[in-house]
């Protein structure tokens, strides 16, 4: 049996039959050159090949610059990378903003196209949250996005959303002439495990979910570590607890994009072959504490 980082989730965007790598390796806070360098390195070496990063995280450009030097050492090639950006609240607008903030990230990335690329927020930058004008905003963005990916043959091979809750997504699948979102990138975990008609909406749509803050992320790392449940079935397959909340995940039907800076803690999060029991699944997802661990998008209009 293959192992479960060779496994990818099918998209379902217009023109193109792309699948996404169902373990990426995410760069969120990771701002620092030397540092993208070196986590990089250690993530291609143990084997990921989806890189997530986003237009406010500020890294794109050392990303690029340590491609250049990484991509020959593992003989790979840029087509042998998925790699995902994401819009800035404060460049949604009209199709010239929109297509000069895409331009940029491929520029800063140093390619001719994105395999994936999202809407980071359902709210625009300097707006109020509860304004109609976001509503406006996103639709125009999501209107120059399908420009971009033009089925599959544009620098956008897939287009999708993030941090979009039921609303948001009811008001995107509402207009028949819009492409379906193939991703939808969303903070999901033990203690936020999204709404059952979340869950519904997405699958009968079609649309991939990917899971941040897959270990609580900074804020609620310790808790969700330390969870007393996670920790019980970690002892009984012999595995981490991180690994034990990605495995979760996974079989909860996500796809995942952890991040760490640490060489051990990033292959590890790579090696999440333990099949969970059904008991255990069941266990995790009755974890009776709820909490978030970041934005709340649900403030938006």
């Amino acid at each position: 049996m293959a192992p479960i980082s060779k496994t990818f989730l099918p998209l379902n965007t217009q023109g193109g039959n792309s699948q996404l790598p169902i373990i990426g390796f995410g760069t969120y806070t990771i701002s620092d050159k030397n540092t993208i360098l070196n986590v990089l390195d250690v993530a291609l070496g143990a084997g990921y090949r989806l890189i997530d990063t986003a237009a406010v995280y500020n890294n794109e450009l050392y990303i690029k610059e340590a491609l250049k030097v990484l991509l020959p050492k593992y003989h790979l090639k840029r087509e042998d990378l998925f790699i995902t950006s994401k819009l800035a609240p404060k460049d949604h607008g009209d199709e010239k903003q929109v297509i000069a903030a895409v331009q940029r990230s491929l520029d800063n990335l140093g390619t001719s196209y994105l395999d994936l690329y999202l809407i980071h927020w359902p709210g625009a930058g300097r707006i109020d949250a509860k304004s109609p004008e976001n509503s406006k905003l996103r639709n125009l963005t999501w209107k120059t996005l399908m420009k971009l990916h033009d089925n599959g043959k544009g620098s956008l091979k897939n287009i999708g959303v993030s941090n979009y809750t039921v609303k948001h997504l009811k008001e995107i699948l509402a207009d028949p002439t819009n492409i379906v979102p193939a991703v939808n990138q969303v903070e999901f975990h033990p203690y936020f495990q999204q709404s059952s008609e979340f869950h519904n909406l997405c699958r009968n749509a079609k649309i991939v979910l990917q899971a941040y803050c897959s270990m609580g992320g900074s804020a609620g790392k310790n808790s969700l570590l330390n969870d007393e449940v996670i920790n019980r079935i970690a002892k009984k397959h012999s595995t981490s607890a991180a690994q034990v909340l990605l495995r979760w995940a996974i079989q909860r039907n996500y796809a995942i994009i952890p991040k760490s800076i640490t060489a051990e803690r990033i292959k590890t999060n790579f090696d999440i072959d333990t099949e969970l029991t059904k008991e255990d699944v069941d266990d995790i997802n009755n974890i009776k504490h709820k909490e978030k661990f970041a934005w709340e998008p649900e403030v938006i209009a």
